[in-house]
């Protein structure tokens, strides 16, 4: 008679071991702020915020694909931390308000995108883990439960760094869709701001530069007073 034949035993070799610690949450998360320290390092170095404002070359300086080039350099730009003020001036500046406001917005919704898909395949199976204390469970059940209106207003009053607004949505359960929707309607008001002033700085007393100004200073405070309610209201439950 033949032997039987042995039924195949899973595979336990170092190799799926090593393939499962690579895939692991906590793996995936080293993964994630090993590319964001990167970036900030690159940043540092190179300075790209002044490259964008002042290094642009001249031939590049107007049309479509100049307006294309400029939101994808921009979206990258804030993936690696550049503040997104500055980069909204640079715009103004090298395009004018119309198309500025169109790069700007491109390139914003563009670098929104990039760091909640990072934030969601590389961090939240770790991160959520580590969702303790009231203010982050607060901000965890807000953003996952309404996540559209809530990211709408985080963009309306800019008192949560841009960075930080994606990656607390990317741990969230909140949709990709209305993160992305409530990202690029939130953030027309600050950001044509910005890009007005960046197109008028050469006129610092037009009236249209003084409005942006004006309504920069005015969304700075109201989103202080905001935080300061919350934070208030949350002390006292």
């Amino acid at each position: 008679m033949l032997d039987p034949v042995p039924a195949a035993r899973p595979a336990t070799g170092l190799a799926v071991r090593c393939t499962r610690a690579l895939l692991s949450p906590w793996s995936r998360f080293s993964l994630l702020v090993a590319m964001l320290l990167a970036a900030a390092a690159t940043t540092l170095l190179l300075d790209p915020q002044r490259l964008l404002a002042h290094g642009w070359p001249s031939q590049l300086s107007g049309g479509g694909a100049a307006v294309l080039l400029f939101g994808l350099a921009y979206g990258l730009s804030t993936v690696a931390f550049v503040p997104r003020p500055l980069l909204n001036l640079a715009a103004g500046a090298l395009f004018g308000s119309q198309a500025g406001l169109a790069a700007a917005l491109a390139g914003t919704v563009l670098g929104a995108g990039i760091s909640f898909g990072l934030g969601r395949v590389l961090g939240q199976d770790a991160l959520r883990t580590l969702v303790r204390g009231r203010w982050l469970t607060a901000a965890d059940g807000q953003l996952s439960r309404h996540g559209f209106r809530s990211m709408l207003a985080l963009r309306l009053f800019p008192g949560v760094p841009f960075a930080a607004a994606n990656y607390c949505a990317a741990v969230s359960r909140m949709g990709y869709s209305p993160f992305l929707v409530a990202t690029g309607l939130g953030s027309i008001p600050n950001t044509a701001a910005y890009v007005i002033a960046g197109s008028e700085a050469s006129s610092p007393t037009s009236p249209a530069f003084l409005a942006a100004m004006g309504f920069i200073v005015l969304t700075g405070v109201g989103a202080a007073v905001v935080a300061w309610r919350k934070r208030h209201r949350l002390a006292r439950d």
